[in-house]
Parts: C-alpha cells; sequence; structure tokens
C-alpha cells in the first residue's frame, strides 16, 4: 500500500536495577550498564555486599564524565533481600538484570513477575570440559588449566568437572598436576608472584571444603590439596582429584574454588550423556583435533556458549548467557547490548493529507 508506511521503533526501556555479584566487581557492571546507558535508561544498581567500593568508583567516574545526577545511581546496603524486594516489586523499575546464583535468581525472577518486569538473569553453571582420544593433549591442558585456576575458580564459566577419555586420563592427569606443581602460588592476591589468592569469604570456602571432603569420603583420591590452606582461614590449597564419581554431590554442584575434579568416560556418546547431566547449561568445552566430532558435540551439548579447543568463550560481539537453570537472556552481542535496554515498538503511518 503506497500510502501506509511500517517502520519498527526502540525505545529505551526505562529505568534499570542492575544487581551484580562479588567475583566481577567492576567488569559485570560495565558489562550491564554501558549499554542501559546508552540505550537511554537510567540505572539504579545494587553492588554486592562484599565488594561495594568498585560499584562506588564507577559512580564517581560516570560523575566525573558528565553524566547528569539522577542517572547512575549506586545503592549499597546490608540487607539485600529487602533492597531486591523493593527493586523487584517497584513499578517505576521496568528492567532488571542480575548476574549470580540460580538459588537467588530464581527468588528475584519469581518477583520480578509481580509486575512482569523485562528480565535478565546469567546465573550459576556447571560447565564440563570434554577432553577426547584424539585431542591434542599439550594443548588441552595449556587450554584449560589457567583457566580453571582463574580467580581462584571463583567463575561461574570455570570448568567444574573434567571429561576426560580412559585412553588418554593418566596422561591428562600427569601433565596437568606438573603444570600445578610448577605454576601455582597460593598468596596474598596483590603480590605479583601469586596465582592463586584466597576465597571471597566463609561460606564461599566452606562450600568449597565440603564438596571436597564429601567427594573424598565417597572413593576419591586427592593428587594435590584437598584442605584448607596454613596461611590464612580464606586459603584452600589448589586440588586435584581423581577416582570421581557421577553420583557425588560435587558433580552436581558448583564448587566455586581451585579445584579439579577428574572423571573419566569411554565413549562419545557417554561424554555428551555425562556433559549434560546437570541442570546447568552456561557454557562448555571440548577438546579434539577431529572437526566431525567438533561439530556432533559441541551441537549436542546443552549450554548457551561452547568453546572448542579454547575456553575463551566470552566476546562483546558475541551474545552470552545460559541454557536450563543457568539464565534466561543475553548480555553482549546485539541481543544482549542495546536491544536488551530497549522495548519494540511497531508504528503504521496512514491518512496523513500533508
Amino acid at each position: 500500500d503506497p500510502n501506509r508506511r511500517f517502520m519498527t521503533l526502540k525505545q529505551p526501556v526505562g529505568v534499570v536495577a542492575v544487581v551484580t555479584p562479588w567475583n566481577f566487581p567492576s567488569v559485570l557492571p560495565i558489562q550491564k550498564c554501558v549499554p542501559a546507558l546508552a540505550a537511554g535508561c537510567t540505572i539504579v544498581m545494587k553492588p554486592a555486599e562484599d565488594t561495594p567500593l568498585s560499584a562506588l568508583a564507577l559512580a564517581e567516574l560516570s560523575h566525573q564524565a558528565g553524566i547528569p545526577p539522577g542517572v547512575f545511581n549506586v545503592l549499597t546496603c546490608h540487607d539485600p533481600q529487602e533492597v531486591g524486594y523493593e527493586l523487584t516489586h517497584h513499578p517505576l523499575v521496568r528492567k532488571f538484570t542480575f548476574t549470580g546464583s540460580t538459588a537467588v535468581g530464581k527468588n528475584l525472577f519469581s518477583a520480578a513477575g509481580n509486575t512482569v518486569k523485562n528480565v535478565t538473569m546469567e546465573l550459576g553453571g556447571n560447565c564440563p570440559a570434554v577432553i577426547f582420544d584424539d585431542a591434542d593433549v599439550d594443548k588441552a591442558v595449556q587450554g584449560t588449566f589457567w583457566f580453571k585456576f582463574y580467580n581462584a575458580g571463583q567463575c561461574c564459566n570455570n570448568i567444574n568437572r573434567f571429561l576426560v577419555h580412559k585412553d588418554v586420563h593418566d596422561v591428562f592427569v600427569k601433565k596437568f598436576q606438573h603444570m600445578m606443581e610448577e605454576h601455582l602460588r597460593l598468596g596474598n592476591g596483590l603480590d605479583k608472584n601469586t596465582s592463586v589468592g584466597p576465597l571471597i569469604n566463609e561460606e564461599g570456602i566452606s562450600k568449597c571444603e565440603s564438596l571436597v571432603d564429601d567427594a573424598l569420603a565417597s572413593g576419591a583420591t586427592s593428587l594435590l590439596g584437598g584442605r584448607r590452606s596454613t596461611l590464612g582461614k580464606l586459603f584452600y590449597e589448589p586440588t586435584l582429584l581423581v577416582d570421581m564419581d557421577p553420583k557425588m554431590k560435587m558433580y552436581r554442584d558448583e564448587v566455586f574454588g581451585p579445584v579439579a575434579p577428574i572423571y573419566r568416560f569411554s565413549s562419545e556418546e557417554e561424554a555428551i550423556a555425562m556433559a549434560n547431566d546437570t541442570n546447568y547449561g552456561l557454557a562448555a568445552y571440548l577438546f579434539s583435533e577431529n572437526i566431525g566430532r567438533t561439530w556432533r558435540v559441541a551441537e549436542s551439548f546443552e549450554a548457551g556458549a561452547v568453546g572448542v579447543n579454547t575456553t575463551d568463550v566470552v566476546s562483546e560481539v558475541l551474545p552470552f548467557g545460559g541454557w536450563k537453570e543457568s539464565g534466561i537472556g543475553r548480555e553482549n552481542g546485539v541481543r544482549g547490548s542495546l536491544d536488551a535496554y530497549c522495548e519494540t515498538k511497531s508504528l503504521i503511518i496512514s491518512g496523513i493529507q500533508k
């Protein structure tokens, strides 16, 4: 119809509530707030109680950059449940974006439904790394080692389960253990010689300790570590566990610490089944030099991001987010940047005479 015009408008969603965790106290707020501001939204951010100063520094920098008062707001607190209730129920908040645990995310997601808010949830992971018998074992060790112990293992897309083919299991374990003995130094995170620092708090180290203790009591063997360090109450020794069994608690739950549990598998089908045998689906990794296998397995993984012969799966140009109980919505990329902070309006114009 030459007398009608159809178009789509993108408009800012409005006030955005941003709730971020402690493990990346600057990167994650920036990842959420920059596209929200670019879309024309205002922000109320609640940082984690353990790391409020990074968020306050970002607020000060935004003020220095000329962002008007009232546009970028930071709300620190000692009662996250009370603040979470207000942010999820307040009618002026139209977008709620959260990164954190699945348990907390479920509660916030349910609460945000009272006012049918637009939500993005990046939640927990139980990420597998599958090392096949046709992998370059040296590259697989190098590709997983530093990523496993990055940030002392306190990362949602960290490797929580090493699934290693039985034919390369022993050599992989030997090389991985050598890397740990050669390169890992537990200590003060501000010391340049330190490669693994402390865990965040007593709750975090207690969970790590409990999962390792359960595995050891259930038949696992600790080749390295397996206990708290004498350096201080929040230091846990980098740990390598073998003889792991999927029936152990660690197979189901994020350890969120410097612990590498190794499981065996015998076939491609078994590896896929083991990798997907979880309520989570944030990321998954595989190491193989067989192009057909990499495509089959990558497409079979129930995860939002897959790395083939790499663990680097987060990019500003790609959407990132989880399947299943690892979240809803995406961050980064086209879908997770400006689009995530806009409403879509269909506009039809007809009958204009002048």
